[in-house]
């Protein structure tokens, strides 16, 4: 004799790693912003180099579903540009989209094989540069913002994504 035994259907709620995320945890970081106000939000900052009143830190960005590193450039206690190093799991759909609900559609795209390089050029007085991959699935791989002007007594300016870009 065979008996079937039946049980109740259990369902959850599963979100995507990413979804608690929120570009306005990046707003902080943005050209302008006074640097004693990060200090005070973030007590994880790495000096990584000081030539002058230029200064290079590295933060991270933690919640309790990802962490990644914050690259800040610094000129006079003030963010000249960032380079955020994002985690591989989150979605590309759902971040690109997001970088187009806050700056409207992206000035320049381009692909290269796998790989998409989105650009949003001065919104705010900022440049926003966007870098996304796809294998299996697609994810984030950089998000970059710059001042459009840098401050004239700076010198040359090199924005952080020109140091770490290993792609076009």
């Amino acid at each position: 004799m065979i008996t079937l035994a039946l049980s109740p259907m259990v369902s959850g709620k599963v979100d995507a790693p990413n979804y608690n995320f929120s570009l306005d945890q990046l707003n902080q970081f943005k050209p302008g912003s006074p640097k004693d106000e990060i200090d005070k939000n973030n007590k994880n900052g790495e000096l990584i180099e000081q030539r002058g009143e230029r200064a290079v830190i590295k933060y991270y960005v933690a919640h309790l579903r990802y962490k990644f590193p914050i690259f800040v450039q610094f000129y006079q206690g003030k963010v000249i540009d960032y380079y955020a190093r994002l985690p591989q799991y989150f979605l590309h759909d759902v971040f690109h989209q997001s970088l187009i609900n806050r700056f409207g559609k992206q000035n320049k795209y381009f692909k290269k094989e796998e790989s998409a390089h989105y650009e949003w050029e001065n919104k705010d007085n900022m440049k926003i540069v966007y870098h996304g991959a796809c294998t299996i699935t697609c994810f984030p791989i950089y998000l970059a913002v710059m001042t459009v002007q840098a401050p004239p007594d700076m010198g040359s300016y090199r924005p952080l994504i020109e140091t770490f870009r290993t792609t076009p």
